[in-house]
């Protein structure tokens, strides 16, 4: 099931990058990306009350609350820069090289979490890091 929620993750990936850059012209990229975070947390938290979810925020250990604040940050920072290099720079040099962001996770995944890493995810990483250097060429 992992595949297909991963699969839905890329589709709306690509298509964010279209609609933000059609947002980002003529306008502040920081702004577009405090427009387009508003909307994600009224969406995402929508979810978590039809669903009732929100009473599990209580069992939140503050290691978890840690974690969760680090990633909002870095995902806040990758945002801001996304939309910066979306509006001045061609979607398809940009999204490439934001899907550098695979390589270093495997990479911090062995680092971090001790995963194996193997012939085939050493490819797939180098496959992905000369992809990138190709599309950042000009």
């Amino acid at each position: 099931m992992w595949f297909y929620y991963a699969l839905l993750s890329a589709l709306f990936a690509a298509f964010t990058a279209i609609f933000a850059k059609m947002g980002v012209s003529n306008i502040n990229s920081n702004l577009a990306t405090g427009i387009r975070t508003v909307i994600i947390l009224i969406m995402v938290w929508s979810i978590v009350f039809i669903n009732g979810e929100g009473k599990n925020i209580g069992s939140l250990s503050k290691v978890n609350i840690i974690f969760l604040v680090l990633s909002g940050i870095a995902t806040g920072l990758s945002w801001m820069f996304y939309f910066k290099a979306l509006q001045i720079g061609k979607i398809s040099q940009v999204a490439a090289v934001d899907k550098l962001s695979v390589a270093l996770a495997i990479i911090l995944s062995v680092l971090f979490f001790k995963e194996t890493l193997t012939i085939k995810t050493t490819i797939g990483a180098v496959l992905i890091i000369s992809g990138t250097i190709l599309f950042a060429l000009k």
